[in-house]
């Protein structure tokens, strides 16, 4: 099974020390754990083979992580991190109404090119009942802004009537639709067709005659 090899430290040239390989071992558990849990679930993926996939020992697993779930949650925080780090970034909440629809549209696809396995396996694993207080609490650090400025553009009258957790469900659902159509073979997706999807979901989000 291959691992894509941007989530694995590269080597320096220099002997590794103990603290090094260490550094190392966690880092290939949870590139392996990020794969296996994006393919087959939570509940779907055995320890032995997140180990095997690791090339590292079962009990080595355990000395970085108590259990099955400290794994899932530390993929998680990794995961959802790259995600706020590249959502939030420089983001000018009090842009134009269709200007920060769009910058936030284009760094989810962004960061669906980017980081595919991470993206599935958000997708899975958001909300689901073994995440720990950590994880929800950074699964309310990346949301908290864009709600806000949902509701606010709700109460402005540029955003359509409906409560901000309907809102974003709608855009969401349809972003991510479209990227699992492209994993699965259904449709290609080129910067046109992106674009083209952003302006349809911008319609929806946004009441009717609204373009700014």
């Amino acid at each position: 099974m291959n691992i894509h090899s941007d989530t694995l430290p590269i080597s320096s040239g220099r002997p590794a020390t103990a603290a090094t390989t260490a550094v190392d071992k966690r880092q290939r558990i949870l590139a392996a754990a990020l794969t296996l849990f994006a393919e087959r679930g939570y509940h779907g993926t055995a320890v032995p083979e997140i180990a095997a996939v690791a090339e590292v020992g079962a009990g080595t697993i355990y000395r970085h992580f108590t259990d099955k779930q400290a794994l899932v949650n530390a993929a998680f925080q990794q995961a959802k991190g790259q995600l706020r780090a590249l959502l939030h970034e420089h983001l000018d909440l009090q842009a134009p109404p269709r200007q920060l629809f769009s910058h936030l549209w284009q760094r989810l696809a962004l960061f669906a090119r980017r980081h595919p396995v991470e993206f599935r396996f958000l997708e899975l694993h958001h909300h689901q009942s073994y995440l720990d207080a950590d994880s929800l609490a950074l699964e309310s650090q990346v949301l908290a802004p864009i709600w806000l400025a949902c509701e606010q553009l709700r109460q402005a009258g540029i955003a359509r009537d409906l409560p901000a957790e309907v809102l974003m469900a709608l855009i969401w659902g349809a972003f991510v639709g479209l990227f699992k159509a492209e994993y699965s073979g259904y449709l290609r997706l080129d910067e046109a067709r992106i674009a083209q999807a952003e302006e349809a979901c911008w319609a929806t989000f946004s009441r009717p005659g609204v373009t700014s």
